[in-house]
């Protein structure tokens, strides 16, 4: 019971940091929700135009965030989008991998929380097959190496090599 109310707390001073640390402004919001790989020009993710592009394998990584965004929030991003961009730049001219920032306090997007359990905001790394996701996974340990950028991108690159491998 000691765990959970630690846990608890941990989580809502979590909220009450990040709350504080907020600067958003439209313009910033409007750029970091835009499709964040522009050098791979990979589009929706799900657009599909021949019977071997359908049939092939990709990964998608997904950051999501809501309207308020601490620093912490900010960072997971830019790492996650530094260890893609330094890692995987050929398999993202090649559409076999994509990166989506999506914002899950927008009525179209809210979804995911329920498509991917999300509880706080993440990065998730999915495969999809034939046009269709056939496995997904919550890249946790974002928030344990947000104070170490090498092990961030290490733990990054390591994830999205296995998902592409599975595909």
């Amino acid at each position: 019971m000691g765990k959970i109310k630690s846990l608890v707390l941990f989580l809502l001073a979590l909220g009450l940091w990040c709350l504080y640390f907020v600067n958003v402004s439209e313009q910033s919001l409007t750029d970091s929700c835009s499709f964040a790989i522009s050098r791979a020009q990979a589009g929706e993710a799900g657009a599909v135009t021949t019977k071997k592009e359908k049939d092939s394998g990709y990964v998608v990584a997904y950051y999501f965030h809501g309207n308020y965004r601490c620093s912490s929030c900010r960072t997971i991003e830019q790492y996650s989008r530094e260890a893609i961009e330094e890692n995987f730049l050929y398999q993202l001219e090649k559409k076999k991998l994509f990166f989506k920032v999506i914002n899950i306090d927008l009525p179209e997007n809210k979804h995911f929380i329920q498509d991917y359990q999300l509880y706080t905001r993440s990065l998730i790394v999915a495969g999809y097959k034939d046009g269709k996701q056939v496995v997904w996974k919550n890249l946790t340990k974002v928030w344990e190496y947000l104070g170490d950028q090498d092990k961030f991108h290490e733990y990054v690159r390591l994830e999205i090599q296995k998902s592409l491998e599975k595909m």
